[in-house]
């Protein structure tokens, strides 16, 4: 946590485009390595593969047609650095309400989880319960969010397609 905390600090201050994506890609692999031991693999693939590999790819594509170095602001960013830390903190403040980390007490562990591994054999018949559960009870959802990164990544191909001079298309 404390190489995420300085990683991100780094990417904060610095003015060189490349740096900043190279960095955003270690963040990624380093969140992947959060996520592990949290005992997330699912999740951890996930970000390395999307937020360290595809990402990384499309931005360093992005900064080959653009200039390396970042422009400095016209002036102090004074408002939106309290806005930010404004919603940060009631982000913060909302989390203080939910129940501890992995507590057996927990709402979503009174109802959900046992009716998962309880009737997911005679509803779904899928032995895998995180399978389960992704493919048919959060289905649309995993469809959304397929259909969402899809459609990000044509945009992103569409912007960065480069077209001849003198050639019709």
């Amino acid at each position: 946590m404390v190489l995420m905390a300085v990683t991100a600090w780094v990417i904060v201050r610095n003015r060189n485009l490349f740096s900043v994506i190279v960095l955003g890609g270690i963040y990624s692999f380093l969140m992947a390595t959060v996520l592990v031991a949290m005992d997330a693999v699912d999740v951890a693939m996930t970000e390395a593969a999307v937020g360290a590999g595809i990402s990384t790819v499309l931005l360093l594509g992005a900064l080959y047609l653009c200039k390396s170095e970042e422009a400095r602001p016209p002036s102090k960013p004074l408002i939106p650095l309290l806005v930010s830390l404004s919603v940060g903190g009631m982000l913060v403040y909302g989390t203080l309400g939910l129940p501890e980390f992995s507590d057996p007490h927990a709402p979503i562990h009174q109802h959900v989880v046992p009716r998962y591994l309880n009737e997911i054999k005679q509803e779904v018949d899928v032995p895998n319960v995180v399978t389960a559960v992704l493919a048919s009870y959060r289905g649309y959802d995993t469809l959304g969010e397929t259909t969402v990164v899809f459609t990000a990544g044509a945009g992103v191909v569409a912007l960065l397609r480069r077209r001849r001079k003198g050639r019709k298309l």
